[in-house]
């Protein structure tokens, strides 16, 4: 069995209105190669850790309007590399009608590209 590779990060989040596509970065970690899962792409560092995800049609699946994403608080994600599946949990923050609302989607999938066995963590900077 593989080792665990782990690594906690500080991170951005950006929102395109526009074209509804949320995207949570890892500071100082350039992305390599990225890998396209039904809505969502993953930016792969050289050292194989997962260090961006792009999620497009964000509002449709977070189930949230478009406006509340343009301002995210706070925010986390964990994204788990383990024989070939992918966890990922996003916890984040969104304001409702002055209220702050707490979403945490977890994305399991089964990987086509193999990748080390990593943990990453990365959350607001």
């Amino acid at each position: 069995m593989q080792k665990m590779k782990t690594l906690k990060g500080k991170g951005e989040a950006d929102y395109d209105l526009k074209h509804d596509i949320l995207f949570f970065k890892t500071k100082d970690r350039e992305y390599v190669k990225s890998i396209e899962i039904d809505n969502i792409t993953l930016d792969i560092d050289s050292e194989g850790f997962i260090t961006g995800i792009q999620i497009f049609e964000a509002s449709k699946f977070l189930r949230v309007t478009k406006q509340v994403l343009v301002n995210i608080p706070k925010w986390q994600f964990q994204a788990t590399v383990f024989e070939g599946r992918l966890e990922i949990r996003l916890m984040f923050q969104i304001k409702v009608r002055n209220q702050i609302i707490e979403k945490n989607p977890i994305i399991m999938e089964s990987l086509r590209e193999p990748l080390p066995n990593s943990e990453l963590v990365c959350a607001t900077a």
